[in-house]
């Protein structure tokens, strides 16, 4: 038995996300040779990643998909290379959850928050792995069009806690879950700081929280410049959802990361 995923990490947990795909919106292409990805996720660890967060089929908006057998082909050789390494991996079919989970991973991060593959909460219910799951509207290749909701954080919170009793009910130890209210999937600018600003909304569900805003698009509409670096943007918005009870970050970036909570702790320890 696992421990519970609250207790399995540090607190705050950060996820350094390892793209091994040729069109994720922010680092497409960059880590899809061997050497690249492992390389990049040596760094993530040590600068300072709980998990490193494999993905190897694009969520952005607007992309198509691909089949299990290609997401299989870009994954495969790097799970080889991470034996040793904490990592989850981000993926919303069986087959390849089977695989990840026999290759060592420690956690599931599905988007469609198993509704895209019925076969997959059993798979990760046999293995007694953790999994996070995430709201999203309709899906990528759609999800950015004109989204519409009356109330987004307790649509957004009704709907976490409805596929957290579809998890329990599949098998899955309600302590091994961690819910992620989508950051960016299917929210306009307004949805995505409405979410941030009463997070602890999707927090008194009782499951650790995980935030995803890294270089996200609604960051930069926020600064007034797509070209603008986006990091110190993120790393605030982070410090902020941590603030609203926030369990872990999925970043892309670990050192801006791990140095501001450092510093955060640290003063919070002086009060």
């Amino acid at each position: 038995m696992r421990p519970p995923l609250a207790d399995a990490f540090l607190r705050p947990a950060v996820l350094g996300v390892l793209n091994v795909t040729p069109d994720s919106f922010s680092d497409g292409g960059e880590h899809l040779e061997l050497e690249a990805a492992l390389a990049q996720a040596r760094r993530l660890v040590e600068e300072g990643a709980a998990l490193v967060d494999v993905g190897a089929e694009s969520t952005r908006p607007g992309s198509g998909g691909v089949t299990a057998d290609e997401e299989l082909r870009r994954l495969e050789p790097v799970l080889e290379g991470l034996a040793g390494m904490p990592f989850s991996v981000d993926t919303s079919k069986a087959e390849v959850a089977r695989h990840a989970l026999d290759a060592g991973a420690a956690m599931i991060n599905d988007v469609t928050a198993l509704r895209g593959d019925p076969d997959l909460a059993g798979v990760i219910a046999d293995a007694g792995a953790y999994l996070c799951l995430m709201h999203m509207l309709g899906e990528p290749r759609t999800m950015q069009e004109d989204p519409q909701y009356d109330d987004v954080v307790a649509e957004v919170a009704a709907f976490l806690e409805a596929r957290l009793a579809a998890a329990v009910a599949a098998g899955i130890p309600e302590e091994y879950v961690c819910l992620d209210p989508g950051i960016g999937f299917g929210k306009t600018v307004e949805h995505n700081v409405e979410l941030l600003a009463r997070l602890d909304e999707v927090v008194a569900l009782g499951r650790p929280v995980m935030i995803g805003v890294s270089r996200k698009r609604f960051l930069a509409s926020l600064l007034g410049d797509p070209a603008r670096d986006r990091t110190v943007a993120g790393v605030t918005a982070g410090l902020a959802a941590l603030d609203g009870g926030a369990w872990g970050l999925r970043v892309h970036d670990v050192r801006p990361h791990a140095d501001a909570l450092l510093m955060r702790s640290a003063i919070g320890a002086a009060r």
